[in-house]
């Protein structure tokens, strides 16, 4: 089996991931459908081999790492194909991969229907903006748009802490430095402490995994740089609460007095099948950290963020159940898809009669 030659065919195909399972034909997902690319089942000997061949593409990455940890994060391109980011892992025995296709050019803000007060985050010069979603929801493509824009348009040293690259940024009027996680730096915590050092003026941390992680962050927010980081939480109210009870409870009233203080923007997205069976598209909540949500945060009543949300339409502001709606009202998704992604369903149930 030639790994190259499958990545090759299965990009030619449209794939926007690729499995690598024992025991299930080759497969691959385009929108949200998984298709089959071969007829017979791997076996372990297989996807062993088909899994070696990959990290031999990925010249940078040890095969018996995955066999000392039980998984892997990292990220390779063939030249002229396509760039991937891969996980592997062992599961029941034997090895296991999903492989997400990641396209050199980057992406295209219109086509993916980002907001135009998304990128204009860009323009901030300091502060804190989460971009938030579950697993494959588009948050580094929507970062990646972000950065590009500031790429284009500002003078800036941007420092990205990645866990692996997907996107690679060349230099345009900023200067781009990407360090990957494990490759060129030993954790976020360690390479967050070095890119304070190295003159930033924009950092991106792939995700503020860890109280040490985001204890560091909101320290070089509150130093005067503009932080940008993901995750894995739908809704600003979820978001907030994740950050603080990340800490002891001794710690979260300070954590909330910082937060509050330096939270620019949270932005929670979730990808929704189109009601045609074409694909998905994209929802959006966007809260700004007014002075309203900023009380909110630093007394401890993040419940009442939602209804700041839904009452600050004039500012920008955006509910993803209103965002739902508006995808439901324009016959882009159905009505049952736009209850399976709501916040509070039956709330919205009843709005949309």
């Amino acid at each position: 089996m030639d790994a190259q030659g499958i990545l090759t065919d299965l990009v030619a195909r449209k794939a926007a991931d690729i499995f690598i399972v024992t025991g299930r034909p080759l497969s691959y997902k385009t929108g949200n459908v998984i298709e089959v690319a071969g007829l017979q089942p791997l076996l372990p000997d297989d996807t062993r081999e088909l899994i070696r061949q990959i990290y031999a593409l990925a010249d940078s990455r040890p095969f018996e790492y995955l066999g000392e940890k039980g998984d892997d994060d990292f990220s390779f391109a063939i030249k002229g194909v396509s760039r991937f980011r891969v996980n592997t892992f062992k599961q029941r025995g034997t090895l296991s991969a999903v492989i997400r296709v990641v396209s050199f050019d980057m992406p295209d803000p219109s086509a993916l229907a980002i907001p135009a007060q998304v990128l204009e985050l860009a323009n901030l010069r300091r502060g804190l903006v989460l971009v938030t979603g579950p697993a494959g929801s588009g948050k580094s493509t929507t970062l990646a748009s972000i950065i590009n824009h500031i790429n284009n348009t500002r003078n800036a040293h941007v420092i990205t802490l990645e866990n692996p690259i997907e996107f690679l940024h060349r230099h345009n009027k900023s200067i781009v430095t990407q360090r990957e996680i494990s490759i060129d730096t030993e954790s976020y915590a360690v390479a967050l402490r070095a890119a304070l050092r190295q003159s930033p003026d924009v950092i991106l941390i792939g995700e503020l995994r860890d109280a040490e992680t985001i204890s560091i962050a909101l320290t070089a927010v509150e130093t005067g740089h503009l932080v940008f980081s993901t995750l894995h939480t739908v809704g600003a109210v979820n978001t907030v609460d994740r950050l603080v009870d990340s800490f002891p409870a001794e710690q979260q009233n300070q954590v909330r007095m910082q937060l509050s203080m330096v939270l620019q923007c949270v932005v929670s997205q979730q990808l929704v099948p189109r009601s045609d069976g074409r694909g998905v598209v994209a929802a959006f909540e966007i809260m700004y950290g007014n002075n309203a949500v900023r009380n909110l945060i630093r007394e401890g009543r993040t419940h009442q963020i939602s209804s700041v949300i839904n009452t600050s339409a004039a500012e920008g502001m955006v509910g993803m159940d209103n965002s739902l709606l508006a995808l439901y009202r324009a016959g882009q998704i159905s009505h049952d898809a736009m209850l399976s992604h709501a916040l509070a369903p039956e709330a919205l149930a009843k709005q949309a009669g």
